[in-house]
């Protein structure tokens, strides 16, 4: 195996993971690698992932899809971040909404000076000076890369998308391109009994499937990373103790919102996600707290539409794989870890994933070394968005249930406790370069969740009372201006199918 070439990829599983995956391997790759992709009717996808983050649109582009007609085939609708609700209290919301909020000055971020401006009275929440929050708070939205007349940026956006269809959509484009697709059930996996390298599938009709290198796109059975190469996994459920989704349709609502909705309840949150052809609802929850009657009563007096099916419960454990890249399979999407969708990470992982995989693609025979820093890369990449996810149960304000108040108590990673403690003491925060989740991210949920810092940057107190009072004036004028500009999110998607 380490003296060959690397020519025949073989995909196990299709859904978002594996024709996302074969989509852009064969649009890279394609001259220099054939790819098939096996995948048997009989096994179901989990298909709740229908919540994007920013990166998809550039993605999707890279891929060569046309927005309009995305949209129109996975009856897409926009997002412009997530609402958190009922998070610090019974009532209570705010946002963690895509792109900037107000202006920064050179070395110093615009939420110190909206600390600043907090201690001199204004009781106007951080999200009021995002541009994305306001026109979400009003249904609106339009392609505005700037604010018009100045050099601030405008709407960010990802996407809400039926996963199956959008599925179906990279098959076409992947099939076009040339990705053999075999349907059949796997029934056996041989490996080397040297090298301990995965070498055939054996499907339950007869055919046996040749490979040099294998990507486990199976899911949750983590068919070949797991059952057959018994790779390990790291548990993370004593810091995020959900381990149950309860997941529903229900008719679609008049008017569209383009953002994600994320309530908190009694011992986990539920999601709402708005698709032109219906709403996509779930409870996430913790077993021990909650019992699946219970969280699927729960869920349905909680719909705001007519429920299209009966609910169906998924189980999963948080946590990842210790290597996703081990001998010559490598992991991609649920095979290889699972962080709940609260920050709508599940698809973005994937793309990480594949990415990472072409920039360390094996020429002549797979080298410990490539192996080595892909697991590096995928391992702090995981940590990251693990820690992001913790932040929002530890600091939560809810005392009516214990599940909240245990959450509160709970110990968590040294690496998220420094970034609390920097935040809370200075104002600060810091990410890593090649962190998911950036600086404004980590302001907008640690301030919406009341974590308010006792001191800020001394360089906002360079500027007067008056200058202070001009700026947060004058922001919030020309985002109201501009949020009254642009046209709705129901109108901009009925332009986009008349196209």
């Amino acid at each position: 195996m380490t003296d060959s070439k690397i020519k025949q990829v073989v995909i196990v599983g299709g859904g978002t993971a594996g024709w996302l995956s074969a989509a852009l391997l064969v649009k890279v790759l394609g001259k220099a690698i054939n790819i098939t992709l096996v995948e048997s009717e009989q096994v179901g996808t989990i298909g709740v992932g229908e919540a994007t983050i920013p990166p998809i649109v550039d993605f999707n582009r890279a891929l060569g899809i046309d927005e309009k007609e995305f949209l129109s085939a996975t009856n897409g609708t926009i997002k412009l971040g997530i609402s958190f609700e009922d998070w610090t209290g019974i009532g209570d919301s705010y946002m963690h909404a895509f792109g900037g909020v107000g202006k920064n000055l050179a070395f110093c971020d615009f939420h110190h000076l909206w600390l600043r401006s907090r201690n001199l009275g204004n009781n106007k929440p951080f999200g009021h000076y995002s541009l994305n929050y306001r026109a979400a708070c009003a249904n609106k939205f339009a392609k505005l890369n700037n604010i018009q007349g100045t050099n601030l940026p405008g709407l960010v956006y990802a996407y809400h998308f039926d996963a199956g269809l959008y599925a179906k959509l990279l098959r076409r484009i992947s099939e076009a391109q040339g990705v053999k697709r075999i349907e059949g059930f796997i029934e056996q996996v041989t490996t080397n009994d040297e090298s301990g390298f995965v070498e055939e599938l054996h499907l339950r009709d007869g055919q046996v499937i040749k490979g040099d290198l294998f990507i486990d796109c199976s899911g949750l059975a983590a068919l070949l990373i797991d059952k057959t190469l018994n790779t390990g996994f790291e548990d993370w459920s004593h810091w995020l103790p959900c381990d149950r989704a309860v997941a529903v349709p229900s008719k679609s609502i008049d008017e569209l919102r383009p953002y994600t909705r994320s309530i908190a309840r009694s011992a986990g949150w539920q999601w709402q996600i708005p698709l032109q052809h219906r709403l996509g609802n779930g409870l996430v929850y913790s077993s021990k707290y909650l019992s699946d009657e219970e969280a699927s009563q729960q869920l349905l007096q909680g719909l705001d539409s007519e429920a299209l099916e009966k609910p169906r419960v998924i189980s999963f454990k948080t946590g990842r794989r210790l290597k996703q890249w081990h001998k010559n399979v490598v992991s991609i999407g649920l095979s290889s870890g699972f962080l709940e969708p609260l920050e709508s990470t599940s698809i973005h992982l994937i793309q990480t994933a594949v990415t990472r995989l072409i920039k360390f693609f094996p020429n002549t025979g797979i080298k410990q070394c490539e192996v080595d820093e892909f697991n590096n890369q995928s391992k702090a990449e995981y940590e990251s968005v693990r820690d992001f996810i913790i932040l929002h149960y530890k600091i939560n304000k809810r005392s009516d249930t214990k599940f909240w108040r245990d959450c509160q108590r709970m110990d968590i990673p040294t690496s998220l406790a420094a970034k609390i403690s920097l935040f809370k003491q200075s104002g600060k925060v810091f990410s890593n370069y090649n962190e998911l989740f950036t600086d404004i991210a980590w302001q907008q949920v640690m301030l919406g969740q009341g974590l308010i810092p006792d001191d800020y940057h001394p360089m906002a107190d360079t500027l007067t009372v008056e200058q202070i009072s001009d700026l947060m004036t004058s922001l919030d004028t020309l985002i109201e201006r501009t949020v009254e500009s642009v046209p709705t999110h129901q109108q901009f998607l009925g332009d986009t199918d008349s196209n």
